[in-house]
């Protein structure tokens, strides 16, 4: 399967860096966007075919979000009902030094509600 990906980007490349076609058209053809393309460029340029691999999925859970942290959301929220998930990521960014995600904040409370 890796081997199809590569090949496939290898050839969408070529058609750009050697046949001169135009990105759009041939980004378009082969089902990926104009952005990917550059991307994709980018990292051949910089890496050779090993670039043209799939790159791994970052975690798929919130992995700042410790029991900590999550410990300090639930009780902002106990003290102060009136309190928005939208105004969560500022607090914890002022209390813990680091950004979070609206959504990852929704997810996590989620989860947790749903383990009690």
């Amino acid at each position: 399967m890796a081997s199809t990906i590569v090949q496939v980007r290898y050839e969408m490349l070529r058609r750009v860096m050697v046949e001169g076609q135009p990105v759009a058209a041939t980004a378009a053809a082969f089902g990926f966007s104009r952005i990917t393309l550059y991307q994709l460029r980018k990292r051949f340029e910089a890496e050779g075919l090993a670039g043209l691999l799939p790159k791994r999925k970052g975690p798929q859970r919130s992995h700042k979000l410790s029991e900590e942290v999550l410990d300090f959301i639930e009780e902002t929220l106990t003290a102060d009902p009136t309190v928005r998930i939208a105004e969560l990521p500022q607090r914890v960014a002022e209390r813990f030094g680091f950004a979070v995600h609206m959504r990852s904040v929704e997810r996590a409370l989620s989860r947790r509600r749903k383990k009690d």
